[in-house]
């Protein structure tokens, strides 16, 4: 099974925005491209693996490291961090670069999403329905219906995981594809393959399904001092 990472014709949203602040709602995290629909057994119609692994989950609590690749293949930033869902709709998205700096956060309040960038001292804010809008935190969150804004496949088998491709239905979502890697049906890997070619892989590590949340680890509130770029909506 050929995995296939090309260049596209835009930048993404989500995917950029959790890794570059300058780029935050230009766009930020995606995921990875199969060599084509024969690879797949299964049809969008069929339960994925992601599917059962989403029923019954309330909320996500994780680890990781996160490499990312341009289209040449080249690794131009390695990072690590945590990550919070609360479905439907809520997460926190922290990352510190290995290269240094004070690393940036990302959370989704359910209403509005807001980007910290603690090197610039910046937040910029956008309402929830138009920074999430087909991106794989909206995924993740639980904030649509899966399968009105997604195409799920079966990946097939690859070092050892079971992996689901996901595609989103519209053209201008801010990846093109994803891939979930599951072992024994929990999520440990996701590749993320944005419209510049370039493919972030993030491994999970110490995963907790169902774990407690406090509210305010998904809400936030700018700090004193910080530049506000966007109106939240209350």
């Amino acid at each position: 099974m050929g995995w296939d990472f090309r260049p596209a014709a835009r930048s993404p949203d989500l995917l950029r925005l959790m890794r570059n602040a300058k780029a935050y709602f230009a766009l930020i995290v995606g995921w990875c491209a199969l060599a084509g629909p024969a690879a797949f057994a299964a049809s969008d119609s069929a339960t994925t693996t992601l599917d059962k692994y989403f029923d019954g989950l309330t909320t996500l609590r994780a680890s990781f490291t996160q490499r990312v690749k341009d289209a040449r293949g080249k690794e131009v930033e390695s990072s690590s961090g945590t990550l919070i869902v609360s479905r439907p709709g809520k997460f926190r998205w922290e990352i510190q670069p290995k290269a240094g700096g004070a690393g940036q956060l990302l959370v989704a309040d359910g209403k509005n999403v807001w980007f910290f960038d603690r090197d610039l001292e910046q937040v910029t804010v956008k309402p929830v329905d138009t920074a999430l809008s087909s991106t794989p935190a909206m995924l993740l969150s639980g904030a649509g219906d899966l399968h009105q804004n997604f195409v799920l496949t079966s990946g097939g088998t690859r070092d050892g995981l079971d992996w689901v491709l996901v595609e989103p239905r519209k053209g201008e979502a801010d990846f093109r594809r994803a891939l979930f890697g599951f072992s024994k049906g929990n999520l440990q890997r996701m590749i993320i393959d944005d419209r510049l070619g370039q493919t972030a892989t993030i491994d999970l590590q110490s995963v907790a399904r169902n774990a407690k949340v406090a509210p305010e680890e998904v809400s936030f509130t700018p700090p004193a001092g910080t530049d506000v770029i966007g109106k939240p909506v209350s």
